[in-house]
């Protein structure tokens, strides 16, 4: 009698959950997308909006005139050659990390993966302060070897380049090994019995399967490089002209009250970050479609 008592108890438990779960879900569903919304608007959209209200404040002639200023062309060049370098360096290391990672088992895997994903554990002022450490000509450990042969890293070009390879250098390999790892070995296998080189195997069969997530990672390693503050802020000196990138040139607008100019520059920045966003999209959808294919 006891058990069929409990019995109709749970039977009855469980028909009024299953009355109740359609509109509960309902509601935390709309709550959830609400609270979504809310934060997407305050804390992205009404920002990225500001910019170019700022930016365009008094006008389209001081957002021109900001944007095209000796020392802002100059941090724009900067910018731009950083990215150049950075960019072509750290897919080939993204590239040949994650093959390695994904499609091989070794001795010392587990340590490469944590040198990959170093960058993320070091802030990027240390990491501008090791390379200070490094290459510095008045008291860094290579300097007098510097010295010697005439070469200049800290305060010139080259640190900005060198601090910016090291904090986008995970990007790449981080955004492949997952979907490397998930696609497994067998069609390079197969390719490979069949007779087929490395690289044609690679060319062939890997890259057309990775593209998507390729693009996406030369993106975030692209406006990363463009937007870095940290570690290039270390390394560069502020010598307006000279070493100063986008990011730096717009500190120094700000702190001169120049802030529609700041802004101005800004938006450059903006737009490099919405064009990422608008790939990423596209490459997650690919990749949807590719694993469904």
């Amino acid at each position: 009698m006891a058990g069929s008592i409990n019995i109709n108890v749970r039977m009855n438990m469980t028909n009024q959950t299953q009355k109740r779960t359609p509109k509960d879900s309902k509601v935390i569903r709309i709550l959830l997308i609400t609270t979504a919304l809310i934060f997407f608007v305050l804390i992205l959209l009404i920002p990225l909006i500001s910019v170019f209200a700022k930016a365009f404040e008094q006008g389209a002639g001081v957002y021109y005139a900001a944007i095209s200023d000796p020392a802002a062309l100059k941090a724009i060049e900067l910018t731009l050659s950083t990215i150049a370098i950075v960019v072509p360096v750290n897919t080939a290391f993204g590239l040949i990390a994650a093959w390695t990672v994904a499609k091989f088992k070794f001795k010392g895997k587990n340590l490469l993966v944590t040198i990959i994903d170093l960058p993320f554990a070091i802030s990027p002022v240390v990491a501008g302060l090791i390379f200070v450490l490094l290459f510095s000509t008045s008291h860094g450990l290579l300097g007098p070897l510097l010295n010697a042969w005439g070469l200049k890293v800290i305060f010139a070009p080259p640190g900005i380049i060198l601090a910016t390879l090291f904090v986008t250098l995970p990007f790449v390999a981080r955004e492949l090994i997952p979907l490397m790892e998930a696609q497994g070995t067998a069609e390079e296998e197969a390719a490979l019995t069949l007779g087929a080189s490395g690289f044609k195997t690679f060319r062939l069969i890997t890259l057309p399967n990775i593209k998507w997530a390729l693009l996406y990672g030369v993106m975030l390693t692209a406006a990363r490089a463009a937007g870095e503050f940290g570690a290039v802020s270390v390394v560069s000196g502020h010598i307006r002209g000279l070493t100063n990138t986008v990011p730096l040139h717009v500190e120094i607008l700000y702190n001169e009250y120049k802030f529609s100019a700041a802004f101005a520059v800004a938006s450059l920045l903006t737009v490099i970050a919405i064009i990422n966003l608008i790939i990423k999209n596209i490459s997650d959808w690919k990749i949807k479609q590719q694993a469904k294919a």
